[in-house]
């Protein structure tokens, strides 16, 4: 197929674009919130789209994949109204009793319960409610919360991968490619544990002379569940939305729709909560940023320039379609890393689907984007908005104990969780070649 030809739409729209992402990426240097500069991209887009006669207000409202937003924001209403119940606080605070002392055991329970945990909500939700309560058990038991709080981070964006409702990228990709939850857990399943099988091991060699260590205090905390009530509706509440997310594509149901059936009928059972402070966790700029970047997108989708840039992919992933993949699990990993994993998916999702259109198959290209962007995201202390949480508590911890050495640092990221983030990287490859078949299967 030749390359379409340069237009002048193509071009704003690129350079638009550039300039979107550019100040999303360099957020910490000019202070502006990535939602305000999505938000700002948005109407830059739809006015030059529409001067130049490529897209217009009604189009940008159509790019809005609203199964994505009402997804984020259902679930997101969800936790904030189970957090106040206190069940999650003695949850940890049982794990850390179960250990007996055995720091390393500590480890695998706190990590396995934020992983199932990730399965189900995002992974920045699960360490906002898991940091915390890290740091009251370390300090109870006088040992150093670093490895501890590394850990979630590190296996909530790892866990996040495995389902399609676990992370913000799966959710997209999962609504683009029409792929439901059994099928995204069962062929992402088996890679994720590999994966997060491998980063556990890593995390005690890493830290293999802190987790080898006595505790010096004695744990008594057993934690308190506030209002029983609610909290178990919300577990029940979870367990049939988990039911009805496997067999929602036989009811011919989106997966929003679950979500939203589930935060509906949690706030029936909660009708004794104000709503005004249950919603408070609700993170309402990154639904801002969301929809300002999917318009950002459909503007350049509109223009045609995602289709000129498929245009010269298209060769190659014929060619080769698994060196295409693992390539581009790489090539997202580590531009994750670096910048946020949620632009580069939101970019990618068009191109994929232009190749799909033209008969390739692209069904491999999905599991690798989205493994790719989801461990990507453990290379750096920036590469997840859960690692710069936990980064930043960290910090406050070292600030409030006058302890530099209870902050995660760039530099200790840099030793501990970049290699953690290859280490993953490299035995999600193996697994992509060994099981390539599995993966290339059409969904």
């Amino acid at each position: 197929m030749e390359p379409l030809s340069l237009t002048s739409g193509m071009i704003a729209s690129a350079i638009v674009l550039a300039m979107t992402f550019l100040a999303i990426f360099t957020e910490q240097l000019h202070g502006m919130e990535r939602s305000k500069v999505a938000a700002a991209g948005a109407g830059l887009m739809i006015v030059v789209g529409h001067l130049l006669g490529f897209y217009s207000p009604e189009a940008a409202l159509e790019a809005i994949d609203f199964n994505v937003i009402f997804l984020l924001a259902a679930m997101m209403t969800i936790v904030s109204i189970m957090i106040p119940t206190g069940g999650f606080d003695w949850l940890a605070y049982k794990l850390a009793r179960m250990s007996k002392g055995n720091l390393f055991l500590m480890l695998v329970l706190l990590g396995t319960a934020i992983t199932l945990l990730s399965l189900m909500l995002d992974n920045v939700t699960t360490v906002v409610i898991f940091g915390p309560l890290i740091i009251l058990i370390a300090r109870a038991q006088k040992v150093s919360p670093v490895p501890y709080l590394l850990a979630a981070a590190l296996l909530s964006d790892t866990g996040g991968v495995g389902t399609l409702v676990g992370d913000p990228p799966n959710i997209m990709i999962g609504s683009a490619a029409g792929i439901d939850f059994n099928t995204f857990f069962l062929r992402m399943g088996g890679i994720v544990l590999v994966a997060w099988l491998s980063i556990l091991v890593g995390l005690k060699f890493m830290f293999r002379q802190e987790l080898a260590a006595e505790p010096a205090g004695a744990f008594e905390e057993v934690g308190k569940i506030k209002d029983p009530k609610i909290w178990r509706a919300s577990l029940a509440i979870l367990g049939g939305m988990i039911v009805l997310f496997m067999v929602h594509s036989r009811l011919h149901w989106e997966a929003w729709f679950v979500a939203v059936i589930g935060m509906s009928a949690l706030i029936l059972v909660s009708r004794h909560i104000v709503m005004d402070r249950a919603l408070e966790h609700v993170e309402v700029t990154l639904l801002m940023f969301f929809i300002g970047l999917f318009i950002v997108i459909g503007g350049v989708e509109n223009s045609r320039f995602l289709e000129y840039l498929g245009s010269f992919i298209t060769p190659f992933v014929e060619a080769d379609l698994l060196t295409a993949t693992l390539i581009l699990m790489w090539v997202g990993a580590f531009l994750s890393a670096a910048i946020d994993n949620i632009p580069f998916t939101a970019a990618m999702i068009p191109i994929i689907l232009g190749m799909e259109q033209q008969g390739i198959n692209v069904t491999p290209l999905w599991w690798g984007l989205a493994m790719g962007v989801g461990l990507g995201g453990n290379g750096t202390h920036i590469g997840s908005t859960a690692n710069v949480f936990i980064v930043t508590i960290s910090e406050r911890l070292a600030r409030e104990q006058n302890d530099p050495s209870l902050a995660i640092t760039p530099w200790l990221w840099f030793k501990k969780g970049t290699p953690l983030m290859l280490l993953s990287l490299v035995v999600a490859t193996i697994v992509f070649w060994l099981f390539f078949d599995f993966f290339a299967r059409p969904i």
